[in-house]
């Protein structure tokens, strides 16, 4: 909004063209979402602490520590998130630009799923809500419809490729398989973030920094002198999705804010849902995928904890970690929470660099 209202008279006010540069505005973006979480926060949390009662439903056959230190808290706190996102994008984003859209569209759709999950435990006082194959159901329909969405506005010779990490020639084209491919990559991004939302501080850490490197690469891939140097593919129109994740940089430090141990409200799935929707659309669009399962590595190992897990006990009776999903099985050993929070926020930096070095070792 401010890019169509001030830009256009830089002409008359010379100070009006930083509003041309995607720094600026991701910078922009990143300090309103920021303000914006930090004066709703509060009343909204009190809104919903006054709505929920008891507050979010606490898993009986969880960590015993979470009966007593979480019991009470409320959730939905994704909402805090979602609103700061959606009114800084809508300020500093370019609004004709179509990727914007389908990543705003991906973000809150997969919000309302989230909100409505979280809603039906807080009625039903249980920590089940909606059914997991209409969950699914749901995320897979927004997705396939995301995706064609952007295969539209993608030039052609892109539309349907896939790249492949360090190979700079390698271009895979699925044809229409690539639908299913990057519905699988939105979908398992938000479940994959929502298994890792167990502790608090936990989740939000992890997507911020993803967040900062698909800014990054956003601004690069969109960018065709930058791109061409690097030898990556240019995707024209991208680089406005730098400042959709600097809002979302910014929302998830104003949530941080609060979620902070001891966590003054939880994300839920209104929060987890969107936020891996997010951070999936986002590298559909930049065709960076692959690169998004080493970025996002510590949200593939929770995930697979998990599926190690499940399939260990249907098959031989036995469990091989103490509880999944992993920073469960951390907190059976043990270990702090703030301990948990804290290494594996350094394991997802960590991977965060490693997926850097794509973007050069090719």
């Amino acid at each position: 909004m401010l890019y169509h209202l001030l830009y256009p008279l830089a002409d008359e006010v010379g100070a009006f063209n930083v509003f041309r540069y995607l720094t600026f505005r991701t910078a922009g973006a990143m300090i309103t979402a920021l303000i914006v979480s930090f004066i709703i926060g509060p009343y909204l949390i009190s809104h919903l602490k006054s709505k929920q009662n008891g507050g979010q439903p606490i898993r009986e056959d969880g960590p015993e520590t979470h009966i007593l230190t979480k019991q009470g808290t409320p959730t939905m706190g994704g909402l805090l998130i979602l609103i700061a996102l959606s009114v800084s994008t809508v300020l500093w984003a370019d609004l004709k630009n179509g990727f914007v859209w389908v990543a705003l569209g991906v973000t809150i759709a997969f919000g309302a799923i989230g909100f409505l999950d979280d809603y039906m435990k807080i009625t039903r006082r249980q920590s089940r809500g909606l059914p997991g194959k209409l969950k699914l159901v749901l995320e897979t329909v927004i997705a396939a419809a995301a995706v064609i969405w952007v295969m539209k506005i993608m030039p052609g010779d892109l539309a349907t490729v896939m790249a492949v990490p360090f190979f700079k020639d390698i271009l895979i084209d699925l044809g229409w398989f690539f639908v299913a491919f990057a519905v699988l990559v939105i979908v398992g991004a938000s479940n994959a973030v929502n298994l890792t939302d167990g502790l608090d501080g936990l989740a939000i850490g992890p997507v911020m920094i993803a967040a900062g490197v698909f800014a990054l690469i956003a601004y690069l891939v969109g960018n065709s002198v930058f791109a061409n140097y690097l030898q990556l593919r240019h995707v024209p129109g991208s680089g406005e999705l730098a400042v959709f994740s600097g809002a979302l940089i910014g929302a998830g430090m104003g949530f941080l804010w609060f979620n902070a141990p001891p966590a003054k409200v939880f994300m839920g799935d209104t929060g987890s849902l969107s936020l891996g929707g997010a951070l999936g659309v986002v590298s559909v669009i930049t065709k960076h995928e692959l690169v998004l399962a080493i970025v996002g590595g510590l949200f593939v190992l929770e995930t697979v904890s998990v599926i190690v897990q499940v399939a260990s006990f249907k098959l031989t009776g036995r469990r091989v970690f103490r509880m999944a999903p992993l920073h469960h099985h951390f907190e059976k050993k043990g270990w702090a929470e703030s301990t948990i929070v804290i290494r594996f926020w350094i394991i997802a930096a960590i991977l965060a660099l490693a997926g850097l070095s794509t973007l050069k070792l090719r």
